[in-house]
């Protein structure tokens, strides 16, 4: 476990190093991300060639942890899993602590502490011995020094450190060419920039080799207790569906634990770009639009009329749909006045304040996701409002009590975001919809002459 000591320290510069380091040492390495993120997690995949896990205690439950840190460990060497803003910093749910530090502890892994060091030196002796000793049944095993001034400033935090007896793993230096660059929602999705991302993972990966005791770090791994987990719930197969999966730079926040489970229910998932395709991929029976950054994209979006104008024929013609967040922005009428699908009545726009944080919320309306009742736990991050904001969904008084999203019988579109492994019904349910529609399609087709 990569963890840290606050936000921004270098955990995911680390983490990520680290990935791409161990890799071109020729080992198979898994990763994940505590916390909701979908970022990170491409960024990881960049470093390992895997896709990129979650492992979010509140989304999925606590009991689910283990065995989604077995399923991204399955066939690697190594699991290396990046935690979420400082080690002992958690969901804010009463319920679920779901810290970094909780997430160690569950799955009895080693911890590694980041810790910038760039306005301290001996000081640091005091902030790690607090982190090692404020649960002591989370293990720190060691400390990344990260923002060294120099060797100088090296020797006085190892010196510091040395009456601790926690091993100073590696001292990464201040060089500015191992920063990432972020905007509004932090960092920049890889599907952006994707060749500028490859290009950076190598030049931390090698600063990882050169700065970073990268045995010492494999032997940690290897002291990890063997940990027993039960199987991931699986979702049955209900059907058969073609699902577009909107993708490219504009729809690239989606958990492939969503997309697993789509297709154990019998779909297959057919991927298109909305930036670039004219027309929705062919003979499909449902849309799945995931998060992203549509308002990045607005323009070239709208200039994609032909794209946008199939896919508002289609759905108001009784192509199942799904949106999450960036998803529902595309599917508006406009997004900053920029015309968008319109296959929704609502128009979208940015502000300035940021929306985040978990949700439960009860459905008021049948949608492909269930009945009028049906629960659905998720997060939301964004900084865009819709008016009107829709009623399709009732939240929970404990997270900020009000009405949002949009549903019908064939639609369900809305600001959350949802992890499904805790619920493979609700991806059983999609398909089984999506595959109405097929039917459908084809009980019409056979009546023509």
């Amino acid at each position: 476990m990569i963890s840290g000591i606050g936000s921004g320290v270098g955990k995911t510069t680390v983490a990520t190093g680290l990935m791409a380091a161990l890799r071109k040492s020729g080992m198979r390495v898994g990763s994940a991300k505590v916390g909701p993120d979908f970022i990170d997690p491409s960024y990881h995949s960049v470093a390992t060639g895997r896709p990129g896990r979650s492992l979010d205690a509140w989304l999925a439950g606590e009991d689910l942890l283990a065995p989604m840190a077995a399923s991204a460990a399955e066939g690697a060497d190594v699991l290396i899993v990046e935690g979420v803003m400082g080690m002992f910093d958690g969901s804010g749910q009463p319920e679920v602590d779901g810290s970094t530090a909780d997430v160690a502890r569950r799955l009895d892994a080693p911890v590694i502490l980041v810790v910038d060091v760039w306005t301290m030196s001996s000081s640091v002796a005091a902030v790690v011995h607090g982190f090692r000793s404020l649960d002591p049944r989370v293990e720190v095993a060691g400390v990344i020094l990260n923002r060294v001034a120099g060797e100088g400033h090296a020797t006085l935090c190892r010196e510091a450190l040395d009456p601790l007896g926690i091993p100073v793993l590696g001292a990464i230096p201040q060089d500015d060419d191992l920063t990432w660059r972020e905007r509004h929602l932090g960092l920049v999705p890889v599907a952006e920039q994707r060749d500028e991302v490859r290009a950076a993972v190598e030049r931390i990966g090698a600063a990882m080799s050169a700065h970073c005791d990268l045995a010492a770090l494999a032997r940690i791994a290897r002291s990890a207790s063997p940990l027993a987990t039960d199987e991931l719930p699986s979702a049955r197969r209900v059907g058969a569906a073609r699902i577009a999966l909107a993708s490219g730079p504009s729809f690239s926040f989606v958990y492939p634990e969503n997309l697993a489970l789509f297709e154990q229910a019998g779909a297959e998932m057919v991927r298109f770009d909305p930036l670039v395709e004219k027309s929705l991929p062919e003979g499909c029976d449902a849309l799945y639009a995931g998060g992203g950054f549509p308002e990045v994209f607005a323009g070239e979006l709208a200039e994609n009329r032909s794209l946008n104008d199939s896919v508002r024929d289609a759905l108001r013609g009784g192509m199942v749909a799904w949106a999450e967040c960036g998803g529902l922005l595309w599917l508006c009428e406009t997004l900053d006045d920029t015309p968008m699908v319109g296959a929704i009545a609502t128009k979208a726009r940015m502000t300035d304040r940021l929306t985040i944080g978990y949700r439960s919320a009860t459905t008021r309306v049948r949608s492909p996701l269930g009945p009028v009742g049906t629960t659905l736990r998720g997060h939301e991050f964004h900084r865009t409002v819709t008016e009107p904001a829709g009623d399709a969904l009732e939240v929970d008084a404990r997270f900020g009590s009000g009405r949002g999203g949009f549903a019908s019988d064939t639609i369900f579109a809305g600001y959350l975001h949802q992890l499904l492994v805790a619920a493979p019904e609700l991806a059983e349910r999609f398909v089984l919809a999506a595959g109405a529609v097929a039917a459908k399609g084809a009980a019409a087709g056979s009546q023509v002459p």
